[in-house]
């Protein structure tokens, strides 16, 4: 079969779509992906995957949509392909719009979080969730990340078999590095006695970093924190660097900024503490990748982050937007190496039975009928 995966932006087809890529060609199948031009495509290029790009805007901009529509149509007519496979709220509509006018003969969305579940104004959330209506009849294959979603999607009427597949990642790469955490703690100052706790994001607001800035300073003075992201071109809301200046001014040298980093994997294995105090989410990488590690996890209470993370056993859970629940939470497993060993341990043996990326593309795959 000639199978279209389409996103938004280079970091959604890096990140999300290229393990399925991987197993869609595995398995005998032409894989082409679509996005929005970046620089991350370099990487599945490099592997082989031809890449299209049309002009996909992250935005409600109408012209802007009418663009990226009219050449989702072109390509698909074109192209011909047996199945078109969608990603994200905007795009995902976009590309199964133009897959139906085109003809393509089977059409597949996977949601990675429903805009209508994410703090905004009423009119966005009712808008997001009529255009997941309208979408939802477009399609043959309805998956989420997420068992929440899938509930959220049968309920409201968006599609009856919406199926949850979860996200996975590679254990293989994902796993605590001895080496690693050695070589990285001692080129980033970490002491022996110190807590690192890492967080692995985009830096926009609804990740949460304002709050865990605030946080860590509630935190003993062992525990030190390592920021890793950068903001995309196309990401839009609140500037955070006045947050950070202000965080460098209490915490000093217990704040790290990292960057983008492409190893990410060995980042975490040199880290004590993962944290991710998102508003909301689909169903995160990071935390997955940080429960592989062995590392305990502390995320907010919201979809997504409750089904990885067992409370009390593997990590803990805040209130979204807290401030001291979160800081208490970090100076708990700053305090208690046993607690974060014991913790890591349980996380990483939920992750390899759950979130195992070949399981997840293999279940992916077989849902979409490749």
């Amino acid at each position: 079969m000639k199978i279209c995966e389409i996103t938004n932006v280079d970091f959604s087809l890096r990140h999300f779509l290229l393990p399925v890529m991987q197993g869609a060609r595995a398995r005998g199948h032409e894989v082409v992906g679509v996005s929005a031009e970046g620089p991350l495509l370099e990487v599945p290029r490099a592997e082989g995957f031809r890449i299209e790009t049309v002009p996909m805007a992250r935005s409600l901009n109408p012209l802007a949509q009418a663009r990226a529509l009219r050449a989702l149509v072109g390509l698909f007519r074109r192209e011909r392909f047996d199945l078109v496979h969608a990603h994200m709220p905007i795009s995902g509509f976009l590309a199964r719009a133009a897959a139906k006018a085109a003809g393509v003969p089977r059409i597949a969305y996977t949601c990675h979080g429903f805009l209508f579940n994410q703090p905004g104004p009423w009119w966005r959330q009712h808008l997001s969730l009529r255009m997941e209506q309208v979408g939802g009849r477009m399609t043959d294959v309805f998956l989420t990340v997420s068992e929440e979603e899938a509930a959220d999607a049968r309920r409201l009427g968006i599609h009856r078999a919406a199926t949850a597949v979860l996200n996975g990642r590679d254990p293989a790469l994902y796993h605590p590095d001895a080496a690693a955490r050695a070589t990285l703690r001692a080129e980033f100052g970490a002491a022996e006695g110190d807590c690192v706790v890492v967080m692995v994001s985009r830096l926009v607001r609804h990740k949460g970093h304002p709050e865990l800035l605030r946080a860590m300073a509630a935190t003993p003075p062992n525990a030190v924190l390592w920021v890793v992201g950068e903001r995309l071109a196309s990401d839009h809301g609140e500037d955070l660097e006045p947050h950070f200046e202000r965080a460098a001014a209490v915490l000093g040298p217990r704040l790290r900024r990292l960057g983008y980093r492409h190893d990410v994997a060995r980042i975490l294995a040199a880290a004590d503490v993962f944290c991710l105090p998102s508003h909301f989410e689909g169903l995160p990488m990071s935390v997955i990748e940080a429960m592989m590690t062995g590392l305990p996890v502390v995320a907010t209470d919201i979809r997504g982050p409750r089904e990885q993370v067992v409370d009390g056993e593997t990590g803990f859970l805040v209130p979204p937007m807290a401030d001291a629940p979160l800081g208490a939470a970090l100076a708990r497993l700053a305090a208690d190496p046993a607690l974060r060993v014991r913790m890591g341990a349980a996380g990483r043996a939920r992750a390899l039975d759950r979130f195992d990326e070949a399981k997840v593309v293999g279940r992916t795959l077989d849902l979409l009928g490749l």
